[in-house]
């Protein structure tokens, strides 16, 4: 007698500050999302200063909802807030008389 399993999906959830990096490889249900990745890797309760609330999260480095579905090998990423807003500080250095060089 064969016994049908879910196939298992193996991902990876990832979130860093700039002085620690944390990389949470999890084996999920097929179907699972992005907020599934998430609640599993328990990265919420290590770090306090993610708001669950506003999370904002991509995979492999681009934006995705959190009910994203997920596939074979995808990194979730967790974002933190912006300190500063690109488009302000883009215009502080015009006004400053400052050019951001190429390439970087």
């Amino acid at each position: 007698m064969s016994t049908l399993s879910t196939p298992l999906l193996h991902v990876e959830v990832a979130y860093a500050r700039p002085e620690r990096q944390r990389l949470v490889a999890l084996q999920l249900p097929a179907g699972s999302t992005a907020m599934d990745a998430v609640a599993a890797s328990k990265l919420l309760a290590e770090f306090p200063e993610i708001d669950a609330q506003h999370l904002r999260l991509g995979i492999h480095g681009r934006a995705c909802a959190a009910d994203a579905v997920l596939r074979e090998h995808d990194r979730v990423e967790i974002y933190r807030p912006l300190i500063a807003d690109p488009k302000d500080a883009r215009h502080r250095r015009v006004a400053a008389g400052k050019t951001m060089k190429r390439g970087g």
